[in-house]
Parts: structure tokens; C-alpha cells; sequence
């Protein structure tokens, strides 16, 4: 009777048995798979990449090339330069002369009325030329080069913006590429942990609000991959319209962002921008052209000449008359005309002057404001690299194993977890802040990094 009943108290035990070693074997490849996965797929140079971003990558560079050939403002920019290109010969040529015939006749309105009865009755052929004072032409000219070679700068301005806006915008698009295998890989690991909950609700380990927890987390992140999404289909318009592409053309895929170094400090970036930067360059450019007014306005003071000369031609029996006219036009209206104008000339040249150094000023700061940016954030990649993403992965394979144990509780794990996501996310977006600030600097200095 006594190993009847003893047999009868192991039968529970052992139908229960099989169960838990199924739920902890589950349990265990469970956690074994979510381990492998995060030390072989977490990092900031090994995270997955959505299949359809690893076919057709467009380098930067490409379209650096294709932007500068198709873009409208760069096109229009560039069509003006070469339209003020056209000025400075038009403005320097002198005035077009005058081609005169006069009928003059004797006794009556009639048409040759007393040309072979009078010598004062006659038809005459003459030309007119004016003749500016010495040298205004050739000013004149000279500040139609001054207004071409500030088009030229504005064709430059063009380039620079629509290039950094391309680089930006392309540095934006694949952070968010990158973010989205990021996301991706990392929302099948918190369905994994969340199987591992319900292994441990099942097996009386663990309660319900531990699985609804990681369903929640679950669903957050993948609003988070459709809000990328998105973003995502925002760039790629705006890439498209900043490459005057049509809208329904295939979209783009980026290159692998990596991290490019700056090899000048901030003084020689200072001292590449004076003669690098076309806005500043531009400047300078007017600063001439109003110095260029300025003596203009002085040449005003002095007259301009006329010269007419006319042949007269009367009858056979009349001698013919030649007349040489030299004429001087006088600025008497010296006080209302030539001095404001000289004085309007003063002060517009003083105004470009001030403008120029308020543009050096601006570079100046926009140059130092950037060139921090990427300082700091290449130390700040750095400690990304090297403690806090190690770290953080270490702490959340720790924590699996102590929650697998039941020796770490939910909410710990999944703090750790989300340590790990947020870390890898804000590498990415470190190194897209990184490199968008080296393009600035591009525009503002006129130097080359990528």
C-alpha cells in the first residue's frame, strides 16, 4: 500500500516535468539566440541594413557631379553671370554717332524750292558724334566687370548652397536608413524577450504585466520604424527636387555613413574663407564696384564734348559749304546734381565696406560654431565607440542571463535594453551631425573633404 501511494505522489511530478524542461529548453535557446544576436549584431560598423538599402547605393559623389549640372538655381545663377559677362563692352564702347541730312530751301515749302536760285538754299549730309570726358567710359566698363565678377561669385554662392543642402539631406537620409535596420533588428529582439516573459509567466516565474510590458515596447518601436518611414520618404523628395528629378523616379539608397576627419584648425579655415568663401569674395567685389562710383561721380564734375561736322551742297553755280561744330555740355548744377551724387556715392561705398566686414564677421562665427560641432562630436563618436556601446551591450547580455535566472528583474532587463537602442541610435545621429557640419564648413571655407 505504502509504494502505491508513494507511486501516486510521483505521478504529478512527473507529468509536470516534462513541461518545465520543455519551457526552460525553449527558455534557454531563447536567450542564447538574443545574446548572439546582440554581441554579433550590435556595434556602430555591423548593424543590419534593410535588404533594399544594400542594392543600387548612389555615392555622394555622384550626385555632388549630377546636382551641379541640373540643378535650376546653379543653372540660372550660372546663365546671369554669363548674361552680365556681356555688359562691361557695351557700357565702355563709346556713344553711337549721329548721321544727319538737311534740306534747306528759298522762297517756298516746296521741296528744293530755290536751290538753283539761291546759295543759300542747299542739301546737306553730316554726322554727329558725342565724346564723354576721359576716362568715364572706361569706368564705366570697369564696374560692368565688377557686376560680372560678382555674378561669377553668385554662381559660386549657388553651387556651395545647393551642394551643402544635397550633402545635408543625403547625411540625413541615411541616418535614417541606418536607424531603421537599427530598429528593425532591435524590435526582433524585444519580441524575443518578450516570448522569454511569456516562458516565464507559463513556467509561474514571471506575471502578466512583464509580457503586456514588452508587447508595449514592442509596438512603440515599431511606431518609431513608421514615423522613420516617413522621414524617410520626405527626404527623398526633397533629394529629388534638389537633383531636379522627376517625383515618381526610383529612390535613392545611401552610402554607408563613415566618419570623416578635418585636417585644419579654425585659424587656417578663417584665413581659407577670406579669399575661399564666394559671399565674402562678393563682398569685396562690391566694395570695388562702389569705389569704381565714387570716382565716376568725381568724373561728372568735368563737361562732356559734342563735335558735329556737315558737308552742304547747293547748285553747279554756287560754291559748296563744310561746318565744323565743337559743343560743350557744362554741369552748371553743381549743388543739386554732381555733389549729392558724389556724396551718394561716399556713403554706398562706405555702406559695402561695413557690409564686408559684417560678412567676414558672420563666416567668422559660422565657421568657429561649426567647426565645435564636429570637434565635439568626433570625441563624442569616440566615446560611443569605445565605452558606451560596449559598455551598454554588456550591461543588457548580463542582465538577460540574471533575468533568465530570475535573478534580474523585468523592468532592469529592459532598461538595459533600451539603454542599448537609444546608444546605437544617437551614434548615428552624432555621425550624421558630424559630417553635416563638415559640409558647412565646405561651403563657408571653400575646401574639399568628401
Amino acid at each position: 500500500m505504502r509504494e502505491q501511494k508513494a507511486d501516486r505522489r510521483r505521478l504529478p511530478a512527473q507529468g509536470i516535468q516534462p513541461e518545465m524542461r520543455r519551457a526552460f529548453v525553449s527558455l534557454a535557446l531563447l536567450c542564447f539566440c538574443i545574446v548572439l544576436g546582440v554581441s554579433t549584431g550590435q556595434g556602430q560598423d555591423e548593424t543590419q541594413i534593410p535588404a533594399h538599402q544594400s542594392q543600387d547605393i548612389t555615392p555622394l559623389r555622384e550626385l555632388v557631379d549630377e546636382v551641379q549640372q541640373k540643378n535650376p538655381l546653379i543653372l540660372a545663377a550660372r546663365n546671369a553671370w554669363r548674361a552680365a559677362e556681356q555688359v562691361p563692352s557695351q557700357v565702355s564702347a563709346p556713344p553711337d554717332p549721329q548721321i544727319m541730312v538737311q534740306q534747306v530751301n528759298v522762297g517756298s515749302p516746296r521741296p528744293f524750292a530755290g536751290y538753283t536760285k539761291s546759295d543759300f538754299a542747299y542739301l546737306g549730309l553730316g554726322v554727329n558724334q558725342d565724346l564723354p570726358y576721359p576716362g568715364k567710359l572706361r569706368l564705366r566698363g570697369e564696374i560692368a566687370g565688377r557686376d560680372a565678377a560678382s555674378a561669377r561669385e553668385r554662381v559660386e554662392i549657388a553651387r556651395r548652397t545647393v551642394v551643402e543642402q544635397l550633402k545635408a539631406t543625403y547625411f540625413r537620409l541615411a541616418y535614417i536608413q541606418k536607424t531603421l535596420g537599427v530598429l528593425q533588428r532591435d524590435e526582433n529582439l524585444l519580441e524575443q524577450i518578450a516570448k522569454i516573459s511569456e516562458a516565464h509567466y507559463r513556467v509561474g516565474k514571471g506575471n502578466q504585466q512583464e509580457v503586456l510590458k514588452a508587447q508595449l515596447e514592442r509596438t512603440k518601436l515599431l511606431r518609431e520604424i513608421e514615423m522613420r518611414h516617413q522621414e524617410m520618404a520626405t527626404l527623398q523628395a526633397q533629394l529629388k527636387q534638389i537633383l531636379n528629378r522627376h517625383p515618381d523616379s526610383p529612390d535613392l539608397n545611401t552610402e554607408e555613413l563613415t566618419e570623416s576627419s578635418l585636417p585644419y584648425t579654425s585659424d587656417e579655415l578663417h584665413a581659407l574663407a577670406r579669399t575661399g568663401n564666394p559671399e565674402v569674395v562678393n563682398e569685396q567685389e562690391m566694395v570695388r564696384k562702389q569705389g569704381l562710383h565714387v570716382e565716376l561721380a568725381r568724373k561728372d564734375f568735368y563737361p562732356d564734348f559734342n563735335v558735329q561736322y556737315m558737308w552742304q551742297h547747293t547748285a553747279e553755280q554756287f560754291p559748296d559749304y563744310y561746318m565744323l561744330t565743337f559743343g560743350v555740355r557744362v554741369p552748371i548744377w553743381r549743388s543739386r546734381k554732381q555733389r549729392p551724387e558724389l556724396a551718394q556715392a561716399v556713403e554706398e561705398l562706405n555702406q559695402s565696406r561695413r557690409e564686408y566686414e559684417a560678412r567676414v564677421q558672420q563666416t567668422y562665427f559660422d565657421i568657429r560654431d561649426q567647426f565645435v560641432t564636429a570637434e565635439t562630436g568626433a570625441r563624442l563618436l569616440k566615446i560611443y565607440r569605445e565605452g558606451l556601446i560596449p559598455q551598454a551591450t554588456a550591461t543588457y547580455q548580463a542582465g538577460l542571463a540574471g533575468y533568465q535566472s530570475n535573478r534580474l528583474d523585468f523592468e532592469t532587463l529592459l532598461t538595459s535594453f533600451e539603454d542599448v537602442l537609444n546608444l546605437d541610435i544617437e551614434y548615428w545621429r552624432t555621425l550624421a551631425e558630424h559630417e553635416t557640419a563638415l559640409a558647412k564648413i565646405e561651403q563657408l571655407s571653400g575646401i574639399t573633404l568628401r
